[in-house]
């Protein structure tokens, strides 16, 4: 007996579908990102603030540098935030990148000015909302040049997956 044949119709799911349902799509590519994005909302309430985190990073730098000065100290420490920018939004960008490239194994699809567009502007778009939410946290300030970092480290995320596809681009 046939499941699905040219008889009639179907009396339970075709064998040898490989289709991922919208459900299992999601998961793969859009939780990520919004687990991600959670994440960075998270950290940029009052836990992470340069207040909070001072506390524990300072001693930490002076234990592994103990004849620095305390404006050196200060830098490492800003350095050390905006780098946190950056790299953050680097991840967002390639995930958001990937959600909506939902590229597959052995994808040879040519790179989409589209496809990175779309990313880049989801994740400057989220780095101007967290700045807002940041307006209303007491520890912190919102800033425009957060935003601007912001998103310097997503074109780095994606200048990043285009420099690895272009090195592993077939010959």
């Amino acid at each position: 007996m046939s499941l699905a044949g040219p008889s009639g119709p179907s009396v339970g799911p075709v064998i040898g579908t490989t289709s991922p349902s919208r459900t299992a799509k999601f998961s793969r590519y859009w939780l990520p990102v919004l687990a991600w994005a959670a994440a960075i909302f998270i950290g940029s309430g009052d836990s992470l603030s340069a207040n909070n985190t001072s506390r524990f990073l300072e001693p930490f730098i002076h234990w592994v540098f103990p004849n620095l000065a305390g404006q050196t100290v200060d830098a490492i420490m800003f350095a050390i935030r905006k780098g946190g920018h950056l790299t953050e939004y680097a991840v967002l960008s390639a995930l958001c990148w990937r959600a909506v490239r939902q590229p597959w194994n052995g994808d040879s699809r040519a790179w989409s000015l589209r496809d990175t567009g779309i990313a880049l502007v989801l994740t400057a778009a989220y780095a101007v909302s967290d700045e807002f939410h940041q307006a209303f946290v007491f520890s912190r300030t919102a800033s425009s040049w957060d935003v601007l970092l912001d998103a310097c480290g997503a074109l780095a995320g994606l200048a990043l997956i285009w420099g690895v596809r272009r090195v592993r681009k077939p010959a």
